[in-house]
């Protein structure tokens, strides 16, 4: 029986790093994109029969389309995208977030994911077999915001849309869609929780955070399914962090 293939975005790093070593030690090939070709590599380092970097921007429809092409070439087909790439936004009040971060937030988060989807689905329901599976990195800011997050919280809200419209619309494909929202895993973006960020109340204060290869074993959890079976939204999170209760 053929290797399973899969695609992940923003894989040279964090929650995409962590993924792409549980699904490559499944047996899976595993393609990584993302803008900085070194921090791919360094992600595939060791594991080069199994993990294939291709530098793409998930903002540019070219670039996306370009980067499926590769896939397809290499691999065959495609089993698995997980649409993790993403970005935040400087963290100011709404009225003084600038346009130029508003899009950037937007066309990576939210765009980026519509991209890539795109692709995924025209392969996975013209393919033999027929299908595939698509999560996507959702946020516990989809259900809640934290101060100062507009751009962010409202890409994650979208995605959280996105994953319902790609789970009925897939139906006839063969093609399920997940949504795996986290909850302050420990990357480089997480950085500022174990040292104080702002709460709902105004105060700052420090949060715990968990183990990123968390992150990744529950992508790999949600992959192994069989096509006929779904979790359709998935949240894990530091145990202690303030999410569950009132601010």
């Amino acid at each position: 029986m053929p290797l399973k293939t899969a695609l992940i975005t923003g894989g040279g790093s964090g929650i995409g790093r962590a993924a792409t070593l549980a699904l490559a030690r499944d047996g899976y090939l595993v393609a990584i994109a993302g803008r900085h070709i070194e921090s791919l590599r360094e992600t595939a380092a060791g594991a080069e029969d199994v993990i294939r970097p291709i530098a793409a921007d998930v903002t540019d429809a070219g670039s996306v389309e370009s980067l499926f092409q590769t896939v397809m070439r290499d691999f065959g087909r495609l089993d698995l995208l997980f649409n993790n790439a993403g970005v935040g936004a400087p963290p100011v009040p709404l009225e003084d977030l600038s346009e130029a971060d508003w899009r950037r937030c937007v066309d990576t988060n939210l765009t980026g994911t519509f991209l890539c989807t795109q692709q995924a689905i025209r392969i996975m329901k013209t393919q033999t077999p027929m299908g595939g599976r698509i999560i996507n990195n959702g946020s516990v800011s989809a259900y809640s915001p934290r101060p100062n997050t507009a751009a962010y919280t409202a890409t994650k809200h979208a995605i959280s849309g996105l994953t319902k419209s790609i789970s009925l619309d897939g139906r006839a494909h063969d093609i399920a869609c997940s949504q795996l929202d986290i909850g302050n895993a420990d990357s480089d973006m997480a950085a500022k929780f174990k040292t104080g960020v702002p709460q709902a109340s105004g105060d700052i204060r420090r949060e715990p955070v968990f183990d990123l290869e968390h992150c990744g074993n529950a992508v790999a959890f949600m992959a192994g399914l069989p096509l006929d079976t779904n979790i359709q939204f998935m949240t894990i999170m530091a145990t202690k962090m303030p999410f569950i209760g009132r601010g």
